[in-house]
């Protein structure tokens, strides 16, 4: 199951999630438990589909952006800032996960269909 879990909207609910929660109860820690649950998801499903190092990576991504929207919360608003770190995030996870667990399950589903044929035709 975990190979097939898109973790891009994992992630970008989560930052949009844990803010959300942060703002809206006036709990930095009760928002920051709710990122961390889905940042914890995500890792668990790199670790079993992609391996340790793109599962280092990409929590690496997630909290350099979790850092940098509180930067960019100077410049642009807090929301906003929330809105392009989760957006950025979830590229990442698309890019460097995702796309690749995609194209390992289409081409598992092409090599077991020309399997099958091969077999009929025996």
């Amino acid at each position: 199951m975990e190979r097939s879990v898109p973790t891009a909207p994992i992630a970008a609910t989560g930052l949009i999630a844990g803010y959300a929660v942060a703002a809206g109860l006036g709990s930095r820690t009760v928002g920051g438990v709710v990122l961390a649950a889905f940042g914890l998801l995500c890792v668990g499903i790199w670790l079993i589909r992609d391996g340790a190092r793109t599962a280092i990576q990409l929590a690496g991504i997630g909290l350099a952006a979790f850092a940098l929207s509180h930067l960019l919360g100077l410049v642009i608003g807090a929301w906003p800032a929330v809105l392009v770190s989760a957006a950025a995030t979830a590229a990442a996870c698309w890019r460097l996960s995702d796309a690749r667990a995609r194209a390992r399950t289409r081409l598992g589903r092409v090599s077991g269909a020309r399997l099958g044929a091969a077999a009929q035709d025996l």
